[in-house]
């Protein structure tokens, strides 16, 4: 096996794990543990606790390694091999018992993600190695073919911070009727996934840190879509992610719409 190959392994073995433990700890119940940028940004005791086990079974596979997640708790490694983790990637529909959230997890060098897996709530698996095309629960998948923009699907996200949001929802109210609709899912690992997989024409959001997107992207790149990390007028890091062959049109609504800082 290839380097890719054996990290997206020892990935999704850990993912598949990891969502067992969210799916018992939800089931006792779930409290708000704290807050992060407002009082609607959430983190759970379950965040924590998936988190603790990723990184104990990723260091004890691989101990040289590095770790970053979003609940803290990183380290320098120095094997040349980093891991990025969401444990729980939608954790408002999973503090309300939606099962459209996400462990994602990552592996990258210095200079790319090699591979990921976004493991999802209701069993979808989205996996790819680096070079070795993207699958959902072992099957190919690949972007949906070019429509015209009045016959797409866009996937959207909304950050936490109230003026942040207060934003987002007039670039979307700019975008909507150019589009054939808009979807909000709450998880920007899956909302990524998605476009891979056909079943959404494009994505846009702001906020989307690196344990978000990390996995997902690769994912998309692999199953024929285009992505940048581009700057919003509020300063933030804003993903645009289409498939390749309508990226470019995408990316010109995107910027008529308002999402993108320009100049």
């Amino acid at each position: 096996m290839s380097l890719n190959r054996d990290l997206l392994a020892l990935a999704a073995s850990v993912a598949e794990e990891a969502v067992a433990l969210a799916h018992q700890m939800r089931s006792g119940g779930v409290d708000v543990a704290q807050t992060k940028t407002s009082e609607t940004d959430v983190v759970t005791a379950a965040d924590q606790a998936v988190q603790q086990l990723i990184r104990r079974r990723l260091l004890q596979a691989r101990p040289d390694d590095g770790f970053l997640g979003e609940e803290g708790d990183g380290r320098e490694g120095t094997s040349g091999i980093r891991w990025v983790v969401d444990p729980i990637d939608g954790t408002v529909n999973y503090l309300y018992g939606i099962d459209q959230w996400a462990i994602s997890i990552a592996a990258e060098s210095s200079t790319q993600v090699l591979a990921g897996v976004v493991h999802a709530a209701h069993g979808a698996v989205y996996t790819s190695a680096r070079g070795h095309g993207a699958f959902l629960s072992g099957e190919p998948i690949q972007v949906r073919h070019q429509v015209d923009m009045g016959h797409r699907l866009i996937h959207v996200g909304f950050n936490y911070q109230p003026q942040v949001r207060a934003l987002q929802a007039r670039y979307v109210a700019q975008m909507l009727p150019r589009v054939r609709d808009i979807r909000r899912m709450g998880s920007a690992a899956l909302d990524i996934c998605m476009v891979a997989a056909g079943k959404g024409d494009g994505y846009v959001e702001e906020c989307v840190h690196h344990w978000d997107r990390a996995a997902a992207l690769l994912i998309a790149h692999e199953a024929g879509a285009s992505f940048e990390v581009a700057t919003s007028p509020s300063g933030n890091d804003l993903v645009i992610c289409a498939p390749s062959h309508s990226y470019a049109d995408f990316r010109r609504l995107v910027t008529d719409c308002g999402f993108i800082l320009e100049g």
